[in-house]
């Protein structure tokens, strides 16, 4: 879903999902704000859960001093947050697919349209209220 590893150039790169699967070659393309959920519910949450695991080592098991255990918990949440990014959207789009599985029309719906004519020119919709067109009803099919 992602540049692997070795390939990354920055953090856009690292960021920023491929248009499709390298191996499958199943097109990621969501629409804008699709993986907003991935990072406010996956990455923060999880963010939150680390937080909370070593502030609990630090402070129940360690006992260090209050301002050390604040520093080493607020410290590493934001680079993990940055790790983790694109391992949230990964999780997320897999989940979607597990629970809400894509899968081509019967009546290849889903297929894009390869044409090489010309599309005709749109037709132009009665932009008058209900009931004041020159129709009488509105309706116009």
């Amino acid at each position: 879903m992602f540049v692997h590893w070795p390939k990354v150039r920055s953090l856009q790169d690292w960021l920023m999902p491929l248009d499709g699967c390298i191996q499958c070659g199943y097109p990621f393309e969501r629409e804008p704000g699709y993986f907003l959920l991935s990072i406010f519910a996956i990455n923060y949450g999880v963010g939150a859960l680390v937080g909370l695991a070593i502030y609990l080592i630090l402070e129940f098991w360690i006992k260090l001093p209050i301002f050390v255990v604040l520093f080493f918990t607020v410290l590493p949440i934001p680079l993990f947050n940055l790790w983790f990014a694109r391992h949230s959207k990964a999780l997320f789009i897999a989940f979607d697919l597990f629970f809400d599985p894509h899968r081509k029309d019967d009546d290849r719906g889903d297929q894009p349209v390869l044409s090489n004519s010309p599309s005709p020119d749109p037709k132009y919709p009665d932009l008058e209220p209900v009931g004041k067109g020159s129709k009488g009803s509105g309706w116009s099919g």
